[in-house]
């Protein structure tokens, strides 16, 4: 037997359990202001489901003639739009991507204004961006497109930043000494490191755009949304079910060839 024995002892508070207690009574007032500001009320949601199931009787059974007759062209609409929006969001977002990444930004003031473009970018709602360009170029798919252009360009920018910043400096420090070019040094050393989590980011961003697409809509710019919001106006809850079967058939889609790709990419 060995004459060495480890011997573990859990730690000992000196102060005792009771430490924790203005931990718990701090969570306590936290959760209880969250409630209150939010309006939550357990027994008002009960009152409501009655309601709640008045409506899904009037969606029973939904009308599945509805869906060749009238929703085939705005779901491949909802699909161009999500398309177009992610591609072009990507576009954006290379560039200012490498001049928001602190490794290769020429300067802290360009660092810093492309930072803040892409927070902006991202930090405005898809719904808020879509009415703003309703209000722009008007009504249609195309004010859409430029809604998750913008705010797809400021969140993949970002991520595209972040990934940049974690390359391994070998490569790039290999070339600089060889007295490689940038271009030669970003073509060669960096984008072989940054390619699979750019690739996995901007299909995380295609999965979200489609599931945001259907309801940009009903704000006016297109897609199966604005079907969606016009069955309801007009009380034809039977349309309305078949509408939100459609979008569930295309989120589930997008999920699973997303998924399909990303593995592909690893």
């Amino acid at each position: 037997m060995s004459p060495y024995v480890l011997v573990a002892r859990r730690p000992q508070n000196p102060l005792g359990w009771w430490i924790y207690l203005p931990v718990f009574l701090l969570a306590a007032l936290l959760m209880a202001w969250m409630i209150a500001g939010a309006g939550a009320s357990l027994a008002q949601l009960i009152d409501g489901l009655p309601w709640i199931g008045d409506f899904l009787a009037r969606m029973l059974p939904p009308n599945f003639s509805y869906i060749g007759a009238n929703l085939i062209g705005p779901t491949l609409q909802t699909i161009q739009i999500a398309l177009l929006g992610t591609l072009l969001a990507v576009v954006l977002a290379i560039p200012l991507s490498f001049l928001a990444a602190h490794n290769l930004s020429p300067s802290p003031v360009v660092y810093h204004f492309s930072r803040q473009v892409l927070n902006v970018g991202r930090g405005i709602n898809e719904i808020i961006l879509a009415l703003i360009f309703v209000a722009a170029v008007g009504l249609g798919p195309f004010a859409g497109v430029l809604a998750l252009t913008v705010h797809g360009a400021g969140m993949l920018g970002k991520f595209f930043a972040e990934a940049i910043e974690e390359v391994d400096r070998g490569p790039i420090e290999a070339m600089e000494s060889a007295g490689c070019s940038t271009s030669r040094i970003i073509l060669f050393a960096i984008l072989p490191q940054v390619l699979p989590a750019w690739l996995g980011v901007a299909l995380y961003r295609l999965e979200a755009n489609i599931r945001v697409s259907t309801i940009l809509g009903m704000v006016g710019a297109g897609g199966i949304g604005f079907e969606l919001m016009t069955t309801m106006k007009l009380f034809e809850y039977e349309n309305t079910a078949a509408c939100v079967l459609v979008i569930l058939a295309l989120v589930f889609a997008a999920d699973l060839i997303s998924a399909r790709l990303r593995k592909l990419v690893r």
